[in-house]
């Protein structure tokens, strides 16, 4: 069976307050997970059609999302670009479509995460955990992240050395110079030294980012404040600073 429906002891509802929006036309996939997901103790709010999500009342007020790639009305990406224009909230794409290229448009127009139908729910909870560990809104109180240019490391704000890559360390270096600001991703591609439209290579910038993003989470579990900015950059939403 591709779903399991178990219930065990988890920090959810500790990470995400408020109600989880679940978009999917697949009715049978999304009660059942709507269904696993209120187990866990977490409200959802549940959409057959993107447009029933864009009128209702609180459709950026959403603590995260959940939404596939082909539905009714505007499809997966389309509605990414939407909310990522309102909210900074986290959003997981569960989706079948397996073109090569999927990836790269799925983080190019701002999504946090991508798993692949069929997907057991457990992976979905943990997905929304390890995304919503990183996603906060600025002025947390978060402490300082230092670039260490001599040893080629990012320091966390707990303290730990993460090694940078060639490519790492250059965009981290663009990071450093925006002071926060967004930086487009034509900037950030020809820093790298690649081409900003062909994202369906494993070397492109979405895949940089992506690497790095896990190496940071395995290093520690501070959040990791950079996000992506729909069709439009990157922005490290935290104080950094190089030395």
């Amino acid at each position: 069976m591709p779903y399991r429906s178990d219930r065990r002891p988890h920090s959810l509802t500790a990470l995400l307050s408020r109600p989880v929006a679940l978009v999917d036309d697949d009715s049978t996939f999304t009660s059942r997970l709507a269904d696993f997901l209120r187990g866990e103790g977490l409200q959802v709010e549940s959409f057959q059609h993107s447009a029933d999500l864009l009128v209702h009342p609180m459709a950026y007020e959403f603590g995260f999302y959940v939404l596939d790639l082909t539905m009714p009305g505007i499809d997966g990406l389309a509605l990414i670009d939407v909310l990522r224009r309102r909210t900074q909230a986290g959003v997981l794409v569960v989706s079948g479509r397996l073109a090569p290229e999927v990836f790269g448009q799925v983080v190019q127009a701002g999504a946090d995460m991508y798993l692949t139908k069929p997907v057991q729910f457990e992976q979905v909870s943990i997905a929304i955990q390890a995304v919503q560990r990183r996603v906060e809104v600025p002025g947390n109180g978060q402490s300082e992240w230092v670039l260490d240019r001599r040893a080629r490391q990012l320091i966390t704000p707990d303290g730990q050395r993460v090694d940078l890559s060639d490519a790492d360390q250059i965009l981290i270096e663009q990071l450093v110079e925006a002071e926060g600001q967004v930086v487009s991703r034509d900037a950030l591609a020809t820093a790298l030294g690649k081409c900003p439209t062909d994202e369906s290579k494993g070397d492109g910038l979405n895949a940089v980012v992506y690497r790095l993003k896990r190496r940071i989470e395995k290093a520690t579990p501070a959040v990791v404040p950079l996000q992506a900015k729909s069709r439009i950059g990157y922005q490290f939403r935290a104080p950094l600073k190089a030395r």
